[in-house]
């Protein structure tokens, strides 16, 4: 029984260690959920749609492939989206799912090495 206890207070403690870890991350998604889909403006080549204090939609349209990438530096996130193969004429809309910590107090978008506003800054 000692033994049980003193395994879920392990569990517990590493746990709560955990949470208070980085979650830093960027992936592309391949369904977009509807309220995002449903705030996206098909106008703009770069959005920011946020969801609450840690998730943003990063919503970019360009032609080619795009490689993406996080660095951190002080307070501040750089997204660096990187477009290769732009042979096509096709514009393609790439959303980006971005989870954030408390770290971070503002994020510097760069499209191939060069520092781009967002079109439209919104929320769902």
């Amino acid at each position: 029984m000692r033994k049980i206890v003193l395994v879920l207070f392990a569990s517990i403690l590493l746990t709560a260690c955990n949470s208070n870890n980085s979650t830093l991350s960027i992936s592309e998604l391949e369904v977009v959920p509807d309220d995002v889909q449903d705030a996206i403006d098909s106008e703009s080549t770069l959005q920011l749609i946020n969801e609450g204090e840690k998730t943003a939609y990063v919503v970019y349209q360009s032609k080619g492939e795009v490689i993406t990438d996080l660095e951190e530096q002080g307070d501040t996130l750089k997204i660096k989206l990187n477009v290769t193969k732009e042979d096509d004429d096709v514009i393609v809309q790439r959303v980006y799912k971005l989870t954030l910590d408390d770290k971070h107090k503002a994020l510097d978008v760069l499209i191939n090495g060069e520092s781009t506003p967002f079109d439209v800054v919104s929320g769902i």
